[in-house]
């Protein structure tokens, strides 16, 4: 019988497969969309035919394609196209950074940003419509803050949204106001919505456009799969999965994406979107929801007050009890379900509505996870193991908020607790990471940077030394420990025969470069479902 040959053979002084702690050299045979061998070149030789292609590495690493466990596939790419606020030091910064993405696509009916931090800025103030409307005072602009949860936006869009002084806030959900009643320019939360509904207008071109150019950008970037989680009513606007089809049935679905719908009590809905997303591309692998906000606008749920607020510990965006009668009924129906949770009270009400719908429906292989996990209670650590909740965390983030303006919120006693990855980990809860993005960028290696040096927003301190995890630890995370976290174990996430070929080799080998270095490694090449999406090669060998 003749051997099948190889589609592509691709081999390297550098594979990390996964399953040890350490790169070694490998040959990969890959047949259609499947690694059919690896090993030797004397145990891959027999693949190698006319038509192979055939791509030969040194010391550049070679392994698994990057796993995204928690992003916003349409916020990403509406962010590709908008202003990146995330360097400005200051509101005049800002400002003229709109000013001229503004001048620079006059086309744009709405101007939107992302990423700004006033907690950056040299006075740490909240900016206001008013310096909004001076650069843009007849086109309307939404500038998203850096953690999603609020949004600055001018008097034009105010107008267009019809929010003024009488506008009720919407439940959970707050229009900022000046002291003399009138908007102010910041919406928080669901508030954000009414801005939304009109800023997200797009036609259907616009979002393929949008949405080509972020399958490139993951692409080179050398993620092969992704997790599209639900994101509030005010950006969920913009979801449209019809269009993720679409791309799949033209064969131009270049990453493997998981939909997460909104757990929302609606378990019909739920089932009907099961039933129409499920190949092994485009598929709804649970529901997602969010317990509560962020830290800096002191809008996460707390077990107590506010360092800097003691009257003050947050909220949760539903009640308690309907947060557990959803879980409770979408558990029994077989859902995996994941959490936005990032007080240490929102994190206990997720951990304690995943107890009660086991003790109500029995155990079970639930996979839930709990997104964010930034302040948790020492007494919860070790239920992730107990009740098998997968710790989904994006480690770049303790990064992106500055260092100083969170501990203030929550003081110093629970900053102990802050991102606590490497305690979660030795408790025995399973890691997957991700980036949030847009609310951070889709750089995975960003991620493994921090995870590893736990390197501070000020780019000099050290952020609890001791959670810091090993490189490979923290490779794992973002592939094996994702597709366990989506019951894909045993198709994705590690180099092994009979797995889909999502691969990608990195422009150095990571293993043998200095940590800040880590970051700014590029990609050479990825492959995904056995297709090569990206190259940047010098050139490519044949036999």
């Amino acid at each position: 019988m003749t051997q099948q040959k190889a589609d592509i053979i691709i081999s390297g002084n550098a594979v990390f497969t996964g399953l040890s702690d350490k790169p070694e050299p490998a040959f990969i045979a890959i047949i259609g969309n499947k690694i059919v061998a690896i090993g030797s070149e004397e145990h891959i030789k027999p693949y190698s035919g006319e038509q192979t292609k055939t791509y030969r590495f040194d010391d550049q690493l070679i392994m698994p394609g990057f796993h995204d466990f928690h992003l916003h596939v349409m916020q990403s790419a509406l962010s590709l196209m908008s202003v990146d606020l995330f360097s400005a030091r200051s509101e005049k910064e800002a400002l003229r950074m709109i000013t001229d993405f503004a001048g620079a696509n006059p086309g744009n009916p709405w101007v939107i940003g992302f990423t700004w931090d006033a907690g950056y800025w040299d006075n740490q103030q909240l900016p206001d419509r008013y310096s909004l409307d001076r650069i843009l005072p007849n086109r309307p602009a939404i500038m998203f803050h850096a953690e999603g949860h609020y949004a600055w936006v001018n008097s034009k869009a105010l107008e267009i949204a019809n929010i003024n002084r009488d506008t009720e806030d919407p439940s959970y959900g707050i229009i900022g106001k000046d002291e003399n009643g009138e908007p102010n320019g910041i919406l928080y939360e669901k508030a954000m919505a009414l801005v939304t509904n009109h800023a997200y207008d797009f036609t259907k071109e616009q979002k393929r456009e949008m949405f080509n150019n972020f399958l490139d950008h993951a692409a080179s970037l050398g993620v092969t799969a992704m997790h599209d989680l639900y994101a509030t009513e005010s950006l969920a606007i913009l979801d449209d999965f019809e269009l993720l089809k679409e791309f799949e049935d033209q064969g131009r679905l270049t990453t493997r994406i998981h939909l997460w719908p909104a757990l929302n009590g609606d378990l019909q809905r739920a089932k009907e979107l099961q039933k129409t997303y499920q190949s092994e591309k485009l598929k709804v692998a649970g529901l997602k929801q969010f317990i509560d906000g962020v830290v800096t606008s002191r809008t996460a749920y707390m077990l107590e007050p506010y360092a800097d607020q003691p009257e003050n510990r947050g909220d949760t965006s539903f009640s308690p009890e309907t947060i557990k009668k959803w879980v409770a009924d979408a558990d029994k129906e077989g859902f995996s379900i994941r959490f936005h949770a990032i007080g240490d009270g929102a994190i206990r009400l997720a951990l304690d509505a995943y107890e009660e719908a086991q003790k109500m429906n029995g155990v079970r292989d639930s996979r839930h996870a709990i997104e964010h996990i930034e302040v948790i209670h020492p007494d919860d650590i070790h239920r992730f193991k107990e009740l098998g909740v997968t710790a989904s965390m994006q480690p770049d983030h303790f990064a992106m908020s500055e260092r100083g303006v969170y501990t203030d919120r929550i003081g110093d006693e629970r900053e102990k607790f802050v991102f606590a990855i490497n305690t979660l980990q030795k408790a025995g809860a399973r890691l997957a990471f991700g980036t949030d993005c847009p609310i951070d960028v889709l750089n995975p290696l960003l991620q493994i940077y921090r995870a590893v040096t736990r390197i501070d927003s000020s780019g000099n301190d050290v952020w609890h030394l001791h959670e810091r995890i090993s490189l490979s630890e923290a490779l794992k995370a973002y592939t094996s420990g994702s597709a366990y976290g989506t019951f894909r174990e045993n198709e994705l996430g590690t180099l092994e025969e009979g797995k889909f070929a999502d691969i990608v080799v990195l422009k150095q080998n990571l293993f043998d470069i200095p940590a800040e270095d880590i970051p700014n490694t590029g990609v050479e090449l990825t492959i995904a479902d056995g297709n090569v999406v990206y190259e940047d090669l010098k050139e490519t060998v044949n036999p």
